[in-house]
């Protein structure tokens, strides 16, 4: 096979192609890689049929072309291949399913003796990944080549063609049918994940709506910023041991975005950045794939993202092919590509088909362009040193991450029994409890009262008010706390007689009123009781001595409002009274958890909370809904 390149500007074609020299060849495939849009692409494919109407001819619109060693950009080549023992079969499709439109250009253009497929769909509306898999389903062993259209990176309207057939929406392909066609595909991929793990949270094939919880582009905005770069950061993560990268190709208004290839629930992603050390090396050297074959021809589908990330530099990556054999192709939205039975949608890459109708052994391989590719330019070192501080950052960010989650792993292990110390605790503290105050009840009756006995009994009832608290902030969450009615008046009378022995001792004394005889609430007791004995212990605790605790209860027509006030130190931190493990006096005993709980509870039951406080007195008040209101 012999391969022709031509690059066309402006004026006639024929003043660059003497199509006289293929007048007479039987097999001649024609590549269109156009710059110049619709109307270009058409008159060009319109000048190669006039003149060679047996020729099988594909086009596409790009955002870039490649020309021998050129990169090229608004400008149109055109490839023309001749073959001497391979038969050229074209087709297209325009399902508006996607999956359905691979399995119908397979089915009309594999036969027995395929070797390759080239495939290139239109670049903003095909789900090119479901396409892949249905050309896949109808047969899995073929390999393929090709990518998206581009648009120069405008993402409104690409253009593909097949003969005469000019499309916006939909596939075209050619396939290359042969006994003695030689293939062989490689691809590189350059770009390094960076940052963060993230997780695809919702999703519908392509198209993303959330990350990591948040919009889709409300992620962008907040790691790249609002003028985020479609391309050269997408995000890159791995499938059957392929590391493959997902660009945008387009933003939605409701926040969404589409990308070139699918997502599924709960994938696992990182933004991704071009290694600059990486892209300059010459691809010769590492696609090993491409040196079995004695290659007459080159064609290369790369992505965009590659020419845009170091538009100085990119020649580096692709002039060296033309030194083998004839070079042509274009910068994709999407690359396609076949491994291990597998047609992958890629992104990022450079992928490359060698072909060759040749019998003659393979060449010695040689790296003909490496001094060229040791010629740095300050722009390449800046690009180069910024790569490897993102990347020494980001293994810097890893090993700070493995550090603080086996941090988190031990704090959580050591959380966790102490929740279980806790539990068993509180479990083991109500017998002796109990017992402790039967047993002084027990005694005052046999043998009359005693001040020490008084003293037990009061310190007891600071320690029952404790391990209630202690009990709840235990239990809350696996018990489900049954409300009921509660006379408010009578049951605030009981607490108040538990703890007035505890107020006489600290030398002050409860006055209890109330503008009713009852007043019943809908709640559940255990929630209750946290609210009212909290209260009135702070209340003896902080209380001068000699001063009486006011308990009042006000009840109107639909609420009833529990009030306790005394004359105290003014609090100088309202705000943080509430705070867990803030306590107002440091020299008062107590781990500063009571008032936040019963913040906690009033919280879920909508019960509100006043404080006041001043120099002459403090009150806390609580509304509570009357149950027949």
């Amino acid at each position: 096979m012999k391969t022709y390149n031509f690059c066309y500007e402006t004026g006639s074609l024929l003043d660059i192609i003497d199509f006289a020299h293929f007048t007479h060849e039987k097999n001649i495939l024609v590549h269109i890689f156009c710059g110049q849009g619709q109307e270009v692409l058409q008159y060009i494919r319109d000048v190669i049929l006039s003149h060679i109407p047996h020729a099988i001819c594909i086009g596409t619109t790009t955002d870039g072309e490649i020309f021998g060693e050129r990169i090229t950009t608004l400008q149109t080549i055109i490839s023309i291949s001749l073959f001497e023992h391979t038969h050229l079969k074209t087709a297209y499709a325009q399902d508006e399913d996607s999956f359905q439109c691979g399995m119908q250009l397979a089915s009309d253009l594999i036969t027995p003796n395929t070797k390759l497929l080239i495939l290139i769909s239109d670049g903003t509306h095909m789900n090119a990944e479901e396409f892949l898999k249905g050309v896949e389903s109808f047969d899995a062993t073929i390999p393929i080549c090709g990518g998206m259209a581009g648009d120069n990176g405008k993402f409104e309207q690409t253009y593909i063609s097949s003969q005469y057939t000019l499309l916006s929406k939909g596939v075209v392909g050619v396939s290359l049918n042969s006994d003695i066609l030689k293939v062989a595909t490689d691809y590189k991929f350059d770009w390094k994940p960076i940052g963060l793990q993230h997780t695809i949270t919702t999703v519908k094939e392509n198209r993303v709506y959330s990350i990591d919880g948040m919009k889709a582009a409300e992620f962008y905005d907040k790691y790249l910023g609002s003028r985020f770069s479609k391309t050269e950061f997408p995000l890159i993560l791995e499938k059957n041991g392929i590391i493959m990268a997902r660009a945008v190709i387009a933003k939605h208004e409701d926040g969404s975005l589409s990308y070139s290839g699918n997502f599924s629930e709960g994938d696992k992603v990182r933004i991704g950045f071009g290694d600059a050390e990486s892209l300059m090396k010459d691809p010769q050297e590492v696609l090993e794939n491409l040196h079995a074959i004695n290659v007459e021809t080159f064609f290369i589908f790369s992505c965009m993202a590659r020419r845009r990330f170091m538009p100085f530099l990119i020649k580096l990556g692709i002039g060296s092919f033309s030194k083998i054999a004839a070079t042509s192709g274009f910068f994709t939205y999407s690359e396609f590509y076949h491994q291990n039975g597998h047609n992958k949608l890629l992104n990022q890459t450079l992928t490359v088909v060698a072909l060759s109708e040749s019998t003659q052994s393979v060449p010695a391989f040689k790296i003909t362009n490496k001094e060229e590719t040791k010629k740095d330019t300050s722009y390449s070192k800046t690009i180069q040193s910024l790569t490897h501080l993102i990347e020494q950052s980001a293994r810097d960010y890893d090993e700070q991450s493995k550090r603080l989650e086996q941090q988190m792993d031990y704090s959580n292990t050591l959380l966790a029994s102490h929740k279980q110390f806790l539990r068993y605790t509180v479990h083991e503290m109500n017998s002796p409890l109990s017992v402790i105050m039967g047993n002084i009840e027990l005694h005052e009756m046999e043998f009359g009262k005693s001040v020490y006995l008084e003293n037990i009994e009061v310190a007891v009832k600071n320690i029952f008010s404790m391990y209630d608290d202690l009990s709840y902030l235990v239990r809350k969450d696996h018990i489900n706390y049954v409300k009921r009615p509660i006379d408010l008046v009578d049951y605030i009378r009981s607490r108040i007689d538990f703890f007035a022995q505890v107020a006489d001792k600290a030398k002050s004394m409860f006055l209890f009123e109330s503008n009713c005889n009852e007043a019943y609430i809908l709640f559940n007791e255990t929630k209750l009781q946290r609210i009212i004995d909290n209260n009135l212990t702070n209340a003896i605790k902080y209380t001068f001595e000699h001063e009486k605790i006011i308990v009042s209860i006000v009840k109107d027509a639909d609420s009833c409002h529990f009030c306790i006030a005394s004359h105290s130190r003014k609090i100088q931190k309202p705000e943080k009274i509430f705070e867990e493990y803030y306590r107002e006096e440091q020299a008062q005993d107590g781990f500063g958890l009571g008032l936040n709980l019963v913040k906690r509870i009033c919280k879920e039951e909508k019960v509100k909370i006043t404080l006041h406080s001043d120099e002459a007195i403090t009150s806390f008040s609580y509304q509570f809904k009357v149950e027949n209101a």
